[in-house]
Parts: C-alpha cells; structure tokens; sequence
C-alpha cells in the first residue's frame, strides 16, 4: 500500500511557472530557448504515465481492431462486424489518446453506444511528423479518408457523427463539407463561437505573437506546451479544480479510480502540427471565421448555414474553458432543422470537469440516456436498411464537397 501511494505521490507532481513566466515562454523569441525544456517535460509527463500506469490506473479499453491507417491517423472498429445498427463515428480532439471515449467499462461512451446497438468507428489521431498540416488535413482529407473506409467496412454511406472539444470543431467542419453524408451531429462542449467569447483562452490568444511564429520556431508543437498553454488560460480548471475533485473523489473509490485514470489520460499527449496549431488560433479563436462563415477549406468557405444534419449541443453552463456563449450562437445559426441542447451539471471524479461528459458517472447514468432518445426521436437510430439515403458511398463524392 505504501508504494502504492508513493507511485501516485511521484505521478501527481505538478510543474509550477509564475504568471509572468507563463506569459514570457509563449512569445515567439522564447520559444527557442524552450524547446528542450518542453522536451523534457514530455519526457517527465510519460514517465507519470507508466507510473500511474503501474499503480494499475491504466485504462480499461475495449477490443478493437484497425480498419485503416496512415500517416496521422488509424481507424478503429469496435463490436462485432456483423452488426447492423447505425454507424456511430468518433472524432475524439487531436492532442491526446483518444481512449478518454472508452476509459473503463462502467465510464465507456464506447460501450455505452455499442449497447444501444450501434456499430462504432473512432479515429485515432497518431503522432505526425509532418508540419505542414493543417485544418484542411484534419477536419477533411483524413476525417473522409476515414469515411471512405468505414463505408467500405459497413456499407453504410451515412454515420452519426461525434466530437467532443476540438474533436467536435474537426466534426463540425466535415459536417459542413459533407452534409449529405451526416445523418446527426453530437457535440459534446465544442466551442464554434471564438473570439472575445472564447471563454478563458480568449485573453491569452489576445495578448500572445500571431501562433504562425510559434509553429514555425517548433514545427511540431510538443504536448507539454500544449498543456501549459491550457494551465496558463485557465489555472483553476487544469490546476486547482483537479485538486479539489481528488479530495472530494478520496471517500468513494470508484470516483477516485476514475479521477486516477484521467490523471493518467492527461499526461498521455502527443505534438500537434505546427500549421494545424497556428490555424486553430488565428483562423478560429482569434479571427472566429467559422462563426463568421468564410473559413476557407479547399476552395469553400463553410460556415453555420453550412450545417444542415440534426445537431445536439451539449453545453456545461458552468465551464469558462468552453463556456456557452462559445457554442450557443453557432447552434441558433446552423441550418440544421432539428435541434436540441442538454445541459451536463458536472461530476465528482472526473479530475477536469471538462472530460466530464465523457467519464462522469452522473453522465453516464443521466445525460447519455437523454442523449440517445433523442438520435431516436431525430430519426438517426434508425438501421441504415431502413433509410432511403446511403447505403454504399457514391463515387462522385470521392474528392468533392457537397
């Protein structure tokens, strides 16, 4: 029990930087220097991850298989492959393991829609040594790369969509693309509304260098700087709420595994690249061109009337890391006909309140219900048999948007 408890003593160790530090090393002419110190950092957070790992914090996965994979990305498929429900796909955010979905088997969004009887595909983001990547690559080319696949696999031409986070902006952008090709959008606290309504990150992408010159001085930005990057936009949501749920989770064990795991998850990150990072600031938090409809994907602009699948916000009216100023005006924007927001009130052993939708036991036990009545109500439960649209994926849309 003693090395037990020294093993999660040496895991929890957080990395402190004054404010002024903090602001100092995310000016372009510091990013040099920073370098190996960030290198190292990813170095110490692996190292907390094996050993919260051997302290048996790891996760609980449940069996998969690859159903194509390249370079950034591999595709999974859960469940058996004679399934017939709908296709659910998966587009968890691209800087860390995607296994946050399926943490353990009592707090798996993965299980929990393979028991509704969907056939599930999730993308699994991989390390990419290229820099020159970026939201085309990510919220196009490789989402329908992926696509291609899972109708190839399934036969299916349509799926349900979900994201969460910055995987849910990835989803939104190919919900736009290819609106014939959704048959419902979940998101799961997305923010799609930038600028100053960009909750805590707002004032930090205000007062930094354009992020192009912090890509170009990494080329691949390493985890660890992203990591900081969300601790110095918002210190009590990374930092101190993480606190306070360990000391409300130590009385309730399973509260507490599933706090330990997500510790484990958090240190589990990867570079994102550097032109995918700059894009993501400018693009959208700081200039907010989703919102404003001329994000320039390819030769398309897409915005809000872009979105015309069935679309489902979940919103945290408590966050200020994606509060819901950041997501309800692009909901009342979207084209989508049907439309629905469930409010998720929070969880004790979540460790960051953010994941929360995603691992929380109050989650599990109340909003994914509400979730899947309504893909039934929507019409987007229905078996792919059963619809008219999309069986096979048609040729014309290899290449072409909608």
């Amino acid at each position: 029990m003693r090395d037990r408890q020294a093993i999660l003593r040496r895991a929890c160790v957080v990395e402190g930087f004054e404010d002024n530090e903090r602001m100092n090393m995310l000016q372009p002419d510091s990013v040099h220097p920073a370098r190996m110190l960030f290198a190292r950092m990813d170095k110490v957070r692996q190292r907390q991850g094996a050993l919260l790992d051997a302290a048996g914090f790891g996760p609980e996965e449940t069996p998969w298989r690859s159903v194509h994979a390249e370079a950034g990305v591999r595709l999974r498929q859960y469940g058996e492959a004679s399934a017939e429900g709908p296709v659910l796909f998966i587009v968890p955010a691209p800087i860390k393991r995607p296994y946050i979905w399926d943490l353990a088997p009592e707090v798996s969004v993965v299980r929990r829609c393979l028991a509704q009887g969907m056939r599930v595909y999730l993308v699994e983001w991989t390390p990419c040594a290229k820099a020159d990547v970026g939201l085309a690559d990510y919220g196009d080319r490789l989402l329908k790369l992926c696509f291609d696949a899972i109708a190839a696999d399934s036969g299916e031409g349509e799926v349900i969509l979900a994201g969460h986070s910055l995987g849910g902006v990835l989803a939104t952008l190919f919900a736009c693309l290819y609106p014939q090709r959704v048959r419902a959008l979940l998101l799961l606290e997305t923010p799609l509304h930038f600028g100053p309504e960009a909750g805590d990150f707002a004032p930090l992408v205000a007062a930094t260098a354009d992020a192009s010159l912090v890509a170009h001085a990494f080329g691949t930005v390493p985890g660890s700087f992203l990591s900081f990057v969300s601790t110095a936009a918002a210190p009590h949501a990374f930092q101190w709420q993480r606190c306070i749920d360990w000391w409300l989770s130590a009385a309730h064990p399973d509260a507490l595994a599933t706090h330990m795991r997500v510790e484990r998850w958090a240190c589990d990150e990867f570079p994102l690249p550097g032109r995918l990072f700059a894009e993501i600031l400018e693009w959208l938090y700081r200039d907010d061109r989703l919102m404003k409809g001329n994000l320039l994907l390819g030769s398309r602009p897409i915005g809000p009337r872009d979105l015309r699948a069935p679309l489902l916000n979940v919103i945290d009216p408590r966050s200020t890391i994606i509060p819901p100023q950041s997501i309800l005006p692009f909901h009342d924007a979207a084209a989508s006909t049907a439309k629905k927001v469930l409010r998720y009130e929070g969880d004790i052993g979540v460790g960051i309140q953010h994941v929360g939708a995603l691992v929380g036991s109050r989650a599990h036990a109340r909003l994914w219900p509400a979730i899947f009545d309504w893909l039934m109500t929507a019409g987007a439960m229905r078996r792919g048999k059963d619809r008219t649209a999309g069986r096979a994926i048609p040729s014309r849309f290899q290449g072409q948007h909608s």
